[in-house]
């Protein structure tokens, strides 16, 4: 008689994690956050709903870490802000990948959804910042950084407070529904804060 080989648990596991974070982004994506149920996540899924309690303690918790997933899997924020010499047009390219991805259905249902629960959710909004949006403006710091010791942006400049005059309009823009976000917005935004608004 021959033995089967016994099953791995670790493979199992990651079959059902990865099962349970499609279906949390494809129901919230469908049916919006408030209408996303763990029960909804595990019948989609194909797993009991003890599976998903057994890793997460709310629906909110499967969300994020579903999106930070995927996040990851279409290259996220892992690569640095490219370094051409050429601080404006470098930003224009970063900024025009984040218009696609914010008008990218895959991400835009998702991203609300954690940005209005973060709000509520003092404890999700903490963690959403740490692990999705941080490491994302720490590469926009970076670059900002480089771009001082090359003698293109002014040595007193805060880093941290100068990314926002890019980066905070076009999170505005896009969460109230104020305008649309385009390739023409974001490089006017650049243009913007790389060179004021007084006559030139």
């Amino acid at each position: 008689m021959v033995k089967k080989p016994a099953s791995d648990p670790t493979r199992r596991s990651e079959k059902s994690r990865r099962a349970i974070y499609d279906a949390a982004l494809a129901l919230v994506g469908e049916v919006g956050y408030p209408k996303t149920t763990i029960e909804g996540i595990a019948a989609r899924a194909g797993v009991g709903k003890q599976t998903i309690y057994r890793w997460w303690s709310s629906k909110a918790d499967v969300l994020l870490e579903a999106f930070l997933d995927l996040s990851g899997q279409t290259g996220g924020e892992t690569y640095a802000i490219p370094d051409t010499g050429d601080l404006a047009a470098d930003l224009k390219a970063v900024l025009r990948a984040t218009v696609d991805e914010l008008n990218d259905p895959r991400f835009e249902r998702p991203s609300r959804a954690l940005a209005a629960e973060g709000v509520v959710n003092e404890a999700l909004g903490r963690e959403f910042v740490t692990k999705l949006l941080d490491p994302s403006l720490r590469l926009y710091a970076e670059r900002l950084r480089a771009a001082q010791a090359a003698g293109d942006v002014r040595p007193e400049v805060d880093p941290r407070i100068a990314l926002e005059l890019f980066v905070s309009p076009l999170a505005q823009r896009w969460l109230q529904h104020t305008a649309p976000i385009s390739y023409g917005y974001t490089d006017t935004l650049v243009d913007y804060a790389l060179h004021g608004l007084a006559p030139r």
